[in-house]
């Protein structure tokens, strides 16, 4: 197990060379992502229900170095890997969970780039159709 000091080096030596660190910063939102604070509440009850607290004490620690010295809040990727292990995944997994959630949001920045060459970004206002009527799987 990677002891809590061991991260914090690690995370203030990548400070210190400037480097990225994954999981802090949000194109879209600068002030903080809102779906974070889910995933953090979800780490320390899970944490705790495992009997593994020192994770969730983990991601507290690096979250106030980078926070601190960078002045980059995490992302909602961040407390993910608490999670997960806490859930039971195989670390090897975690990426590719990581992508599986997002390439439906790949798939349809692709679309859009080749219809018109422009992204759409999150902060876009949606234009489509509204208000439409839920059908169940099994009545489509």
């Amino acid at each position: 197990m990677v002891q809590l000091k061991t991260l914090s080096h690690i995370s203030t030596k990548k400070l210190a060379n400037k480097e990225k660190i994954m999981g802090f910063g949000h194109r879209v939102y600068r002030k903080g992502d809102p779906r974070a604070k889910h995933l953090k509440e979800m780490s320390q009850k899970l944490t705790e229900l495992t009997g593994q607290p020192q994770y969730y004490d983990m991601s507290i620690k690096i979250h106030e170095i980078v926070t601190g010295q960078k002045n980059l809040p995490p992302n909602v990727d961040f407390y993910s890997a608490s999670v997960y292990h806490s859930l039971g995944i195989e670390h090897d997994l975690f990426t590719p969970i990581f992508a599986v959630s997002r390439a439906s949001g790949w798939i349809a920045h692709i679309l859009e780039q080749y219809s018109n060459n422009r992204l759409i970004r999150p902060r876009a206002e949606y234009v489509g159709p509204g208000m439409q009527k839920y059908v169940p799987i099994e009545k489509r």
